[in-house]
């Protein structure tokens, strides 16, 4: 049992940054140099994103979470100082800027908060049932707006990431005179950074375009973040990039990014619902076509109906997979649902499993035995003739001919620059992360 005289807290934020800049992670790293002198950390801050689909998301949808030990008497004067170092950082002035905080008190997260943080991720949550949650168990509350960052930071509190897949990111941060001015890395080291530690990161690179992907292109304080397996192997891939601008700081995160977290198993299309990410097998029931704007369209079907599926522009070359399908193939789709609205409601591919593949079957005329040419129809039910060798064939049909497939049964992606904070990349597939790494001597500057 924890010391009478010492409390746990779990201090969770949301909704710091606006379009026009900051970072919410940005500020937890400020708060943590802040608190370090005077409390003792029990993990790395945890970054939890939350479902992507929610239409009034900020940019990158996540909220953080600090869980610690603090004496008795200074865990109100913890939150104040959260509250302080929010104010001061976060765009509170941009309308769409809904910040939220709350701070639990106790060893154990309730059951009831960790299930509601589960929910975050996969569903829609609303600000009163977030409050009231947060009042029923006696947290402090901060906030701003509309109130819509409660539901973050009380989700952040309620994923604990234990007995479950997570990862870990490094990110560092830029000095303030540079914010929202191109970033300066040397891409060279970062290619090779991937080739040595690929095989515990992921998505630094995306091959298909060769574009460096640990460097955002916002106005925003990060300067680039390495996601990975381990918090000792982000942080070497980290220490092995070389920038041409000085960092003002650095720390590591533990998250739910790279888990399919947030992908929900539904089990017939009748229960699809917008804004919600799903798990949905059925067979494909039209043949892919290519719309404007080159993004790919299916119909998936089951006993309960038909849903629209799409497979984007900026997903490159995964639409040629998506193309490859046929009338009869059974798959299944992993993705955001977009609400109807021009167009009917659209399971958006986050990746897509081939489970089986019908044949590919066309007639053809029969080849004259003489010359191997394709004969030419005489007319319904009377025949083919080769013009040619002038031979007849009246009773002749045609010939059921099987084409190859250009496309295997398996699990397909599109690239890394198209994949969201939590799509679990190939490499990942066969990977879990279940028990969370202890604390590395060297995991936050300053």
């Amino acid at each position: 049992m924890m010391d009478e005289k010492r409390f746990v807290l779990s201090l969770g934020i949301d909704d710091a940054d606006s379009p026009l800049g900051m970072c919410t992670t940005y500020v937890c790293a400020v708060l943590v140099e802040r608190l370090a002198s005077f409390i003792e950390f029990l993990d790395y801050p945890l970054l939890i994103r939350f479902n992507p689909n929610i239409p009034y998301k900020t940019r990158g949808n996540g909220g953080f979470c600090l869980r610690f030990v603090v004496e008795e008497g200074r865990a109100d004067s913890v939150f104040d100082m959260a509250i302080d170092t929010l104010v001061s950082l976060a765009d509170l002035h941009h309308p769409d800027t809904n910040t939220g905080a709350v701070m639990y008190k106790g060893e154990e997260v309730p059951r009831e908060v960790q299930l509601f943080g589960d929910s975050v991720v996969t569903n829609i949550k609303s600000i009163e049932e977030s409050r009231c949650l947060a009042e029923k168990y006696g947290m402090r509350i901060f906030t701003h707006g509309n109130g819509r960052g409660i539901i973050g930071a009380l989700g952040s509190v309620g994923n604990v990431l234990w007995n479950v897949d997570h990862t870990y990111e490094y990110m560092a941060y830029r000095v303030p005179e540079m914010w929202g001015k191109p970033r300066r890395i040397d891409k060279h080291s970062v290619f090779e950074m991937d080739q040595k530690m690929r095989q515990r990161t992921f998505n630094n690179i995306d091959f298909e375009t060769g574009h460096v992907l640990i460097t955002p292109h916002g106005p925003d304080p990060v300067f680039f973040g390495i996601r990975g397996e381990d918090p000792e192997t982000v942080k070497k891939a980290a220490e092995m990039v070389k920038t041409f601008e000085p960092l003002e700081r650095w720390i590591i995160f533990r998250t739910n990014q790279g888990t399919d977290a947030h992908l929900k198993q539904v089990y017939n299309i009748k229960e699809v619902e917008p804004y919600l990410p799903v798990i949905i097998e059925g067979n494909v029931s039209s043949n892919p076509e290519t719309i404007q704007g080159g993004h790919v369209v299916f119909k998936l079907s089951d006993e309960t109906g038909f849903i629209d599926c799409a497979a984007y522009e900026p997903t490159g070359a995964f639409r040629n997979i998506v193309k490859s399908l046929i009338i009869g193939d059974k798959v299944v789709v992993y993705g955001g649902v977009r609400p109807p609205n021009k167009i009917p409601m659209t399971v958006n591919l986050e990746k897509i499993e081939v489970k089986y593949l019908s044949q590919k079957i066309v007639r053809i005329n029969p080849t004259c035995l003489k010359c191997g040419k394709n004969m030419k129809s005489m007319g319904k039910n009377q025949g083919y003739e080769c013009k040619k060798c002038k031979i007849v064939l009246p009773k002749a049909e045609k010939v059921v001919k099987v084409l190859p497939r250009n496309i295997k049964k398996g699990m397909y992606i599109p690239p890394p620059r198209a994949q969201r904070h939590l799509t679990r990349p190939l490499k990942r597939e066969n990977l879990r992360n279940i028990t969370p790494y202890p604390l590395i001597k060297e995991w936050h500057y300053p």
